[in-house]
Order: structure tokens, then C-alpha cells, then sequence
């Protein structure tokens, strides 16, 4: 492999492993402030519990995704400074919004909410915590901007073979942009959903293995204790309304995640109808969408592919809300991309070993088709699963079962699937640009650039691997810590984050020990401790005192 596939390897593994932090903090940012509103309206100590543990988690994951973003930024001046120095004064303007206004209030407001439990009124801490979680879709927006502009140029003039921003609001209110935008947010808000209901239906069938739950005839459940262990009745009204919680913020955040896809489909198909072709695997026009499509979706040309069962009139639907447009295939695509931006990398000594060579517009059509089925399977499975896990539990509990309790735990990784695929699909759909043109196929004053333009020439093969493979250690290293995190608190139940429960005293089967659920200082500890998912004692919350932001 050359420089440029190596680059390219390197930016993909540790986007993609970034990636995965990205929805879950956003999402469950957003169900964690909405729980602490809860709590603050209504007094209930099971509000204050899932606030707690939650959050614990939410923290966990906000952490590791920053140690794991400032690798992105490395990454652009290390591999890509022609692609740096070629969107930098576009990106220069919503970068600098995310750095300085979104990073900086997500930073501040979410130490104060870290160390302000006791600290702070009640409504105080909460607006911090809204702040910071806000800050953060805020940071999305002016992230997505960026990348948006990647998909669709806008708001720029050519001056020497250089965009330059002339208009700011065009980028900001770019329509691929006001579309991905609520894609991502309510696809965010799907990894959440997954997150609460699998982690909640462990700790119910943990209940009932335990026998501290048990059913009665009828199927209702018939709640049990054991305070010692801090596993009372609302530790059973944690789980269950975590559960629920979950499977309808899933269900829902699929039926936006499917609408605003759709519209998002709408407008690839008018500004890149190859990545879309490619995605259906329509080699040739017509109307019918491709359901499952086999051959050789990897080849250059894909005269052998052939779609095996397919849906008459459902292409022209997604591309245009009608049933009997043709839409352009990759056949009828590939020639007007030549004629619009050549056959032949440009022999320039930038684009290094790809100089001269022949350009294959067709995307990986392996990647394409199998990565946007992929996304759509795995967040229609997700749904599927919140509806099944509603109806399940609306006695009260789970069954006993440890294969539907493996299931829905290993059911977290659905969503996760789902958004890393759509991610793929869309950056790996682009190619072989890094920056899109416009589809108007005249050539003239065109915005793109070719991905062969965009890596650092002056970085070597050896260079490249020796990177890659630093890079891949840190970031199996952090994996493992974080998977360790991860499932250490969360074996260990709200305890975990709040470790006064398991005290000998102060136990009336309701309510935590030594806590006010009802008012005081946010329900601190009776010993004044930060236990508010910063760790839960004093030893642990130095853990997170290096909150510098949040890079997507």
C-alpha cells in the first residue's frame, strides 16, 4: 500500500473508534439531564438514583471520547495538511465556533455540575448540566457543518485554486447540513435508548436470579428487598423505568432517525447520485430498489451484478417522492463524471504515486450497499427489540430467561452498529473525492478535491505505518479501559455511583441512607461527598479534572 491507503486506513480506524463515543455522550447527555429534571420536579429518590448512575456512565464515556478526539487533530496536520491547507479557511470560522463557544461551555458547565452536587441549589446544578449537555448538540451542529460543507460546497469563491469563505451563513445553513443535523442527533438519541434498556433488563433478571423479585400467578411482579445491598424498592423502580424509558426514546428516535434519513437519501440523490447508485447497487436507471442485489458489488464496472429481489417503484421514491422517475445508474453516471472532471488523475507531482493514473468514480459498492443496509437493519432491529422489551415488562419485570437477558445486553451494540455504519457509508461514499463537487457536471469553477491531493507529501510510507501502529495501541489501550469502566460500574448497579446506599444506616426500604430526596443541597451524601457521578468518593473525583472540552 502506498502512503495515501495507509493514511487513509489510519484516519478511518480512529475516526470510526471516536465515533462510538460520540452518540452515546450526546444522547445520553440528553436523557441524563432530562432524569435530573425529573428529580428536581418531583423529589423521587429513584429519579435522583438513574441521575446518579447514569451520569456516572455519561462521564465515563465523555472522557474517553476527548482523550480519543485530540487524535483528530494531529491527524490533519500529520497525514492531510493539503487537505488542511485547502478547507482551511472555510473551516476556520464553524471550528473555531466549536472551539471557542460550544468546547468552551461544555467544558465549564459540565465541571461545575461534576463538582456542584451539595455545592449548588438544586435548579442551579441542573441548568449547568443543561448547559454543558446543550453545548455539546451545539458542538455537533458546528462539527457537522464542517463536514457538511465536505459534502455540499457552499458560501465560497475560488481564488487561486483555493476555496474562500465569503459567506458564513451559507455554510451554517447549508440544506445538507439542517438535514444531517437531526439525523444525527435523533440517531444519537437511538444509542441511548439501546444503552438504557439493555443495562436495565441485566439488572432486572439480576433481581430475579437473585430471587429478590418474584412473579405471582397472574404475571404480575412482586417486588422484594435486600437494603443491605442497596437493591430495595426503588432500586426495582430504577431499573424498570430505565427500561422503559429506554425502549421509548429507542422506538422514537428511530421513526426520526428513518424521516429525516429519508430526506437525507433525497438530497444525496441530487448531490451525489454515485454514492447513492452505488448504494443501491443500481447499475443501471430505473425505478426499483434493490433489497438484496449479488456479484461482484466491488468491481470496477458492475455489468454482474444482479438484484435478486427488488421493490418496483421504491428508487424513484426515495430520490424524487414519485414512483416512475428513472434514476440515473452508475453506468449512465460514470461517463458524465469523466467528462466533468476527467479520466485521469492530473500528472501534478502533489498527487504523488496516483499522478496519471485512471480515476474509478465508483465507490466500493461492497462498503456503500452492505453499510447502508447494515444501518438501516440495525436500527429497525433496535426498534424492534424496544417494542418487544415494552410489552415484555409491563407487568413489572423481565423473564428469567438468561439467553432474551444476553440478547438484550449484547442489543446495546445495535444502534452502535447502526451509526458507525452510516457513517461509513457516507465518508467512504465520497470517494475518490475528499471534497465533493457540486453535481452540475459543468466543470467550471468547480469546489472539489480529489482524496490523492489531500494527503502530506512529505510523509513516507514507513512513516505512515509507524503511526498507524502507535495509534492502534493507544487506542486498543483505551478500549480496554474504558470497556473495564464500563463494566464495572455497571455491574455494580447505582451503588456503584452512589456508594452511601450499601451504609448500615438510614435504610426505611424507600430512600437512600443519608439522603434527602425531597429537598437540601441536590441530595448530597451525609457526608457533604461528590458522589454525583463523578466517582462517589472523594478519592474518585479527581478522576475527571482534566475536562477540556469535547472534539467530535
Amino acid at each position: 500500500m502506498e502512503a495515501l491507503d495507509i493514511a487513509r486506513w489510519q484516519f478511518g480506524i480512529t475516526t470510526v473508534y471516536h465515533f462510538l463515543m460520540v452518540p452515546l455522550t450526546i444522547g445520553l447527555g440528553l436523557v441524563v439531564a432530562t432524569l435530573q429534571t425529573m428529580w428536581v420536579r418531583t423529589g423521587k429518590d429513584e429519579y435522583l438514583r438513574m441521575t446518579k448512575f447514569w451520569g456516572k456512565l455519561f462521564l465515563i464515556n465523555f472522557i474517553m471520547g476527548i482523550a480519543t478526539g485530540l487524535v483528530q487533530e494531529f491527524q490533519f496536520g500529520m497525514a492531510w495538511s493539503e487537505y488542511s491547507r485547502f478547507v482551511g479557511d472555510v473551516f476556520g470560522a464553524p471550528l473555531a465556533l466549536e472551539s471557542l463557544l460550544a468546547f468552551f461551555t461544555e467544558s465549564v458547565f459540565l465541571g461545575l455540575w461534576i463538582f456542584g452536587w451539595g455545592r449548588l441549589s438544586k435548579k442551579l446544578h441542573l441548568a449547568c448540566l443543561w448547559i454543558a449537555v446543550l453545548a455539546s448538540v451545539l458542538s455537533a451542529y458546528f462539527i457537522l457543518a464542517a463536514n457538511s460543507w465536505m459534502q455540499h460546497p457552499v458560501g465560497v469563491e475560488m481564488v487561486d485554486g483555493r476555496p474562500v469563505l465569503n459567506d458564513i451563513w451559507a455554510v451554517l445553513t447549508n440544506n445538507t447540513l439542517l438535514v444531517a443535523f437531526p439525523h444525527q442527533i435523533t440517531a444519537a438519541l437511538s444509542v441511548a435508548g439501546g444503552f438504557l434498556l439493555g443495562i436495565a433488563w441485566y439488572h432486572l433478571w439480576k433481581r430475579r436470579r437473585d430471587g429478590i423479585d418474584t412473579v405471582n400467578e397472574d404475571g404480575t411482579v412482586n417486588i422484594g428487598e435486600r437494603p443491605e445491598t442497596g437493591r430495595d424498592k426503588a432500586d426495582h423502580s430504577v431499573w424498570i423505568k430505565s427500561l422503559r424509558i429506554g425502549a421509548v426514546v429507542a422506538m422514537v428516535s428511530f421513526a426520526g432517525t428513518a424521516i429525516t434519513g429519508d430526506l437525507q437519501g433525497k438530497l444525496m440523490f441530487d448531490q451525489q447520485p454515485m454514492k447513492m447508485a452505488a448504494a443501491e447497487a443500481a447499475c443501471h436507471d430505473g425505478t426499483s430498489f434493490s433489497i438484496l442485489s449479488v456479484g461482484d458489488v466491488g468491481a470496477k464496472n458492475c455489468d454482474d451484478v444482479k438484484a435478486v429481489i427488488e421493490v418496483p417503484g421504491l428508487l424513484s421514491f426515495l430520490a424524487n417522492n414519485d414512483f416512475d422517475t428513472e434514476v440515473k445508474g452508475v453506468n449512465t453516471l460514470i461517463p458524465e463524471y469523466q467528462e466533468a472532471y476527467g479520466t485521469h488523475i492530473p500528472d501534478d507531482p502533489k498527487y504523488g504515486a496516483q499522478a496519471g493514473t485512471e480515476i474509478d468514480y465508483l465507490p466500493v459498492m461492497s462498503v456503500t450497499y452492505w453499510g447502508f443496509r447494515i444501518m438501516i437493519g440495525f436500527g429497525g432491529i433496535a426498534a424492534a427489540a424496544a417494542a418487544f422489551a415494552l410489552w415484555i415488562t409491563r407487568k413489572g419485570t423481565v423473564p428469567q430467561s438468561k439467553w432474551l437477558m444476553r440478547l438484550a445486553v449484547f442489543g446495546i451494540l445495535a444502534p452502535f452498529g447502526a451509526n458507525s455504519a452510516g457513517w461509513i457509508f457516507t465518508e467512504m461514499g465520497r470517494q475518490p473525492f475528499v471534497v465533493a463537487p457540486n453535481p452540475s457536471f459543468t466543470g467550471i469553477d468547480q469546489v472539489f478535491m480529489f482524496t490523492a491531493a489531500a494527503v502530506s507529501p512529505g510523509v513516507s510510507r514507513a512513516e505512515m505505518i509507524f503511526s498507524l501502529a502507535c495509534f492502534a495501541l493507544v487506542y486498543l489501550v483505551l478500549l480496554v479501559v474504558e470497556v473495564r469502566l464500563l463494566f464495572k460500574f455497571t455491574r455494580g448497579g447505582v451503588p456503584s455511583a452512589m456508594p452511601e446506599l450499601l451504609s448500615s444506616s438510614g435504610h426505611d426500604g424507600g430512600s437512600s441512607g443519608g439522603m434527602d430526596s425531597a429537598g437540601g443541597d441536590d441530595g448530597s451524601g451525609s457526608d457533604g461527598s461528590d458522589t454525583g457521578g463523578s466517582g462517589g468518593t472523594g478519592a474518585k473525583t479527581k478522576q475527571p479534572d482534566d475536562v477540556l472540552g469535547f472534539a467530535y
